[in-house]
């Protein structure tokens, strides 16, 4: 005879939504870009464990990240795109978000109303110049901060802001960090002088400043050159690394301001060439 199951007898084991906090999908994306960059490949299970998400929520986020060629699909998974050397600049910016807005703020404290300062693309110059606009003595819209940048995405954010007044170099955008490169962006940087250049980085030892992509080097370099103070501003995953491009040798990075994770060889070895550095 059929046994009825009691009615108090209790359903099957389900994650609770009151114990649970659900990541959005940027974040989750952001979440298995970083695993499979660091890792190499990542597997749904991993996924699952990882991020407390179903096994389909994980399949679309795979889809999701294969259709844009960020990762290349494989049986339960994914690996790095061999085509694809850096995610774009949307899935980069949560990550080590407090230590870049700490980086950010330090390197804010020092542009004065009436400075020229440049800035480079990426996450990091990106919360620098949001820092900028919000400083207490950048009020009178006839005493700007002239900020001179190749980040179209920066440069529409500034536009609005009565009291800085953009200057943006000429090029081709690339969609992954909205930065302009090619002749256009380095025919206008040796007529132009820049007080402080604050530069992003993908990597920097006691060698020098690198970065992913060789159009963007070499316009950061041109930004360099501009620059009467260099100051590179990253997080400290970015110390002793380095990346497919040399932006500039260390001795023309006059500053390096990073968060206070950084270790301390590599900030000796940074000290040791030079280049004063900065703890946030």
């Amino acid at each position: 005879m059929l046994q009825r199951r009691p009615a108090h007898s209790p359903a099957p084991d389900r994650p609770s939504s009151s114990r649970r906090i659900e990541m959005s999908r940027h974040d989750r994306h952001s979440a298995i870009l970083d695993i499979v960059m660091d890792e190499g490949s990542v597997h749904i299970d991993d996924i699952i464990a990882r991020l407390g998400v179903s096994a389909a929520t994980a399949r679309r986020d795979l889809d999701h990240l294969a259709d844009q060629q960020l990762v290349t699909r494989t049986r339960g998974g994914a690996i790095a795109n061999p085509t694809s050397t850096e995610p774009p600049l949307r899935y980069r910016t949560s990550r080590m978000a407090d230590e870049k807005t700490r980086i950010a703020r330090a390197a804010a404290a020092m542009v004065q109303p009436g400075d020229s300062i440049g800035l480079n693309g990426g996450t990091t110059t990106t919360e620098v110049a949001r820092e900028v606009v919000l400083l207490p003595d950048l009020t009178d819209p006839d005493i700007p901060v002239t900020l001179v940048t190749n980040a179209v995405n920066i440069a529409s954010e500034m536009t609005v802001r009565q009291c800085v007044r953009v200057v943006v170099t000429g090029g081709i955008a690339r969609p992954r960090s909205f930065e302009l490169t090619g002749p256009l962006a380095e025919l206008i940087l040796p007529s132009i002088s820049v007080g402080t250049l604050f530069l992003g980085v993908e990597g920097i030892d006691e060698r020098g400043a690198y970065a992913q992509h060789d159009g963007e080097a070499a316009v950061n370099a041109a930004l360099v050159d501009a620059a009467h103070r260099v100051v590179a501003v990253c997080d400290s995953s970015k110390l002793g690394t380095t990346a497919f491009a040399l932006i500039c040798p260390i001795s023309k990075i006059d500053l390096v301001i990073t968060d206070d994770g950084a270790s301390a060889d590599q900030v000796a070895a940074l000290r040791q060439a030079g280049t004063e550095v900065q703890l946030v």
